[in-house]
This record gives C-alpha cells, structure tokens and sequence, in this order.
C-alpha cells in the first residue's frame, strides 16, 4: 500500500536512474521508465550499448497496476526500454518529444503517445485533480554535429493542481541535457520551482563526448534555475557514467548549495509540499536535505 501523502503533496519515489513514480492525489505520472536488471543491457544507438550496474528498486508494494501517464524525455535505451515497453498497456499516455511520439505510435504500438514541441503543454484531469506537463528546452550534446547523431531530448515542467485550480507543486525534470543559455527562460516562464530533478552522471561516450551533466554542470544548472531545492538522479546506474553523486555533492558543497540537495535513494520516497519542506514517505534518515 502507498504512504498516505498529505493534500497538496507530491509523493516522489526513486525507481532508479531516471525513473520516478509521482503521486499526486488520485494521479499517478512514471518518468523515464528504465526497468532492465542489473547485468543487462541498454541499447544506446548505432550499435553502442551500456551495462546496468543495480537493480531497480520499485516501491515496496510494487510497481502500481494503475498509472495515468509517461513522461519521457527522450527514446534511449535507458530511458525506455524493452523491459518497461513490456510492463505497460499500450493504451497508456506517453507524453514525448515529436521524434519519440512518432516512433512509439508507428513501431512499439503506444497509439496514446504525445509529441510536444517545446513550450507546448500537455493537460490530464482525474477526480478533482489535474496536472500539466510543458516541454521545455533540452540539449544532450553540445556540438551540433553530435547532437544530429542523438534523439532529441526535453525537459519538463510538470505542475499539479487541486481542486481550487491553484498550482500546488512545480516540478523541473532536467532530461539528459547539458547547461546551455536557453535554459534560462525556464525561471522567466516558471519563476517559483518546488523542485528541480537533475540528470547528472557525466555520461561519456566512446570519444570523450559527455553528453549528461557531470558535477560542474549540474551545479552550473542549478545556480541558473536558482531552484531552491535538488533532487539529483541519473549518476551510478550504467557503466557508461562518469561522475559520482558524491561528487556533485562535493561540487554543490563547494559553491553553497549543500542545503539544496535532497537525500533520496533508490527505493525511498520524499514528500514535496504543499509548503517549501521536503520529507522522507518511508522514515529513511537518508532523505531529506544534504546540508554537509
């Protein structure tokens, strides 16, 4: 059975890598659903693959029976695999990118899929409560040339509303991307972030290309979102990751934003809002703010 969450709360429980199951009264969202073992393989493209070093770690009733949405910040191996294509109905609601939607509705059957472009909202409304998720900008590479070779990525903006119509929680969802200016118009859009999620691990390709945040970057683009708290994922499940959580930890310490970082394990679950706190749903001392 889930932890009761308190009205106006948002429920965030750390599957591991970059998928989090969200709870919002009677809605359920899935991100970035990466449900391969430890051991096996992630299909990255062009014949690359990566080895998953964990296991996932899915609440402690289990993965829901019911959930409402995917939110998918692009089509990589270890953001979508073949595993969680398995797990899930194809009547589901994928909201994408246009490149991802495409491909999910002609060749995996997931007819429900929904491209946005960016800036382009996406809304659900279930028993009084509703949630609108905005695509915002995301850039996984820094070259041009390499980013032609990469799925294009989003990131997202997901508010959750109760019944008076007032945005109750706003969370960022990074995706795989690096800090680059256009991020910047994210805080003029969305100038009053709960959360921010980073996609961190320094993910480096064959070649020397790092296509994810390490810890310079995360804490690059968290002093630009100037998001009053962190929720770092995506660092130590694939061999292809270079940069450690107790590094951007260092890093965050380093430049002031210790108290901004929520402790949040794989398998553990935090509580956001409805005020500015963050708690742990399971009584786990590692939750909470990393003020070291």
């Amino acid at each position: 059975m889930s932890v009761p969450l308190p009205e106006g709360a948002v429920g965030i429980h750390f599957v591991g890598n970059a998928t989090l199951l969200l709870r919002f009264g009677p809605l359920t969202l899935l991100t970035d659903p990466n449900l391969l073992h430890r051991g096996q393989f992630a299909h990255l493209g062009y014949g690359l693959m990566s080895r998953r070093l964990t296991d996932p770690a899915p609440p402690p009733a289990g993965m829901p029976e019911r959930i409402d949405a995917v939110v998918l910040s692009h089509l990589h191996g270890d953001h979508w695999d073949r595993a969680a294509r398995r797990h899930l109905t194809r009547s589901l609601p994928v909201v994408t990118t246009p490149h991802a939607a495409r491909r999910l509705q002609g060749v995996h059957g997931f007819r429900r899929a929904n491209g946005l472009r960016t800036w382009e909202s996406w809304d659900l409304v279930k028993d009084g409560a509703a949630v609108r998720v905005t695509a915002v900008p995301g850039r996984h590479a820094g070259r041009a040339a390499l980013r032609r070779l990469l799925p294009p990525v989003m990131g997202s903006v997901v508010e959750f509303r109760g019944a008076d119509g007032e945005v109750a929680v706003r969370l960022y969802l990074s995706g795989d991307t690096l800090p680059f200016d256009g991020l910047r118009e994210i805080t003029r859009r969305f100038p009053h972030l709960h959360l921010a999620v980073l996609h961190l691990g320094g993910t480096t390709l064959p070649g020397g290309s790092v296509v994810t945040m390490d810890a310079r970057r995360g804490t690059e683009l968290l002093a630009m979102l100037d998001a009053p708290l962190a929720l770092p994922v995506h660092y130590d499940d694939y061999t292809v990751f270079r940069s450690t959580l107790e590094e951007f930890r260092r890093e965050a310490r380093r430049r002031g934003f210790g108290a901004r970082l929520v402790r949040c394990p794989r398998g553990e679950e935090v509580v956001v809002g409805p005020g500015p706190e963050v708690r742990s749903a399971y009584g786990s001392p590692g939750a909470g703010a990393d003020a070291e």
